[in-house]
């Protein structure tokens, strides 16, 4: 059972740049702890080796560093009523509702998911210090039906001691290659909507498959999609609804068994 408590904020404010990524154990076992998640707000300082994932919608989240770097995944523009910009944005796919073709210049680093016009895959491994970004990429279904090769990116955010995997658009289950390329993934971003995605006999073997110590679900419509995914998992997971939007954890903090965690989406307000 998760224990929701007030993160006690340090008086010193980090500096990105004095910070160093903490190595993380991608293909080790996650540590367990009942002590795993503690509410906090939008923007205040994350207690040194720790990340917060805030969701914001559809398949946007928000991470934020100690060292005050952030990013936000599946980046389509809007962010809500706010000034912020992020450090990074990721954009797995050319999906309408998962990329912007004019993101703010002021953004340091856009990275895109799919191929580039001459058809080479992306091919990401932005390392920040406190925070390294990487891609796997995946193949997607076209309008027509037919595959787009390396059409979606799986991102992968290292930091904290902590792999974390946003799946973004997958349309198939990754091969023998992709999950070792993946590693072990501690936290994973799950799309759960059962069709426009993976349908989800198929979502949940790539979870299984997976075994994170903690699955946030994204990409669902609805409260009815999300509860027929919840109802399908909840005999191997556990499953927590404790109605917040973001959560912060560390690598000491992870439950003992792979928990899926719903988080509920709020755009960013100042």
């Amino acid at each position: 059972m998760f224990r929701l408590a007030t993160l006690f904020l340090l008086a010193l404010t980090w500096s990105a740049s004095a910070q160093e990524r903490i190595e993380s154990h991608c293909r080790a076992l996650a540590q367990a702890s009942p002590n795993m998640v503690w509410l906090a707000g939008f923007g205040t300082p994350v207690a040194k080796d720790n990340v917060r994932i805030r969701y914001i919608d559809h398949s946007m989240f928000l991470i934020e560093t100690p060292g005050g770097i952030t990013v936000v995944t599946d980046f389509a523009g809007y962010l809500g009523i706010t000034t912020f910009l992020p450090d990074v944005v990721t954009m797995n796919n050319s999906h309408d509702t998962h990329f912007t073709s004019y993101p703010d210049p002021d953004i340091k680093h856009v990275l895109q998911g799919w191929p580039s016009r001459d058809g080479t895959p992306a091919t990401h491994h932005l390392d920040l210090g406190e925070i390294l970004i990487r891609n796997v990429t995946t193949d997607t279904r076209g309008y027509s039906g037919l595959a787009i090769e390396d059409g979606n990116s799986i991102f992968v955010f290292e930091v904290a001691g902590l792999c974390i995997g946003h799946l973004g658009h997958l349309h198939h289950e990754p091969d023998a290659q992709q999950y070792a390329d993946l590693g072990r993934v501690d936290v994973l971003l799950a799309p759960v909507d059962g069709g426009r995605t993976l349908d989800l006999p198929s979502m949940i073997n790539v979870i299984k498959r997976l075994r994170s110590s903690v699955v946030i679900p994204m990409h669902w419509f609805s409260d009815y999609s999300l509860d027929i995914f919840l109802t399908d998992i909840e005999a191997e997971f556990s499953v927590q609804r404790a109605g917040i939007n973001d959560i912060t954890l560390s690598r000491f903090s992870l439950p003992g068994a792979p928990t899926v965690l719903v988080l509920e989406p709020q755009f960013l307000s100042d």
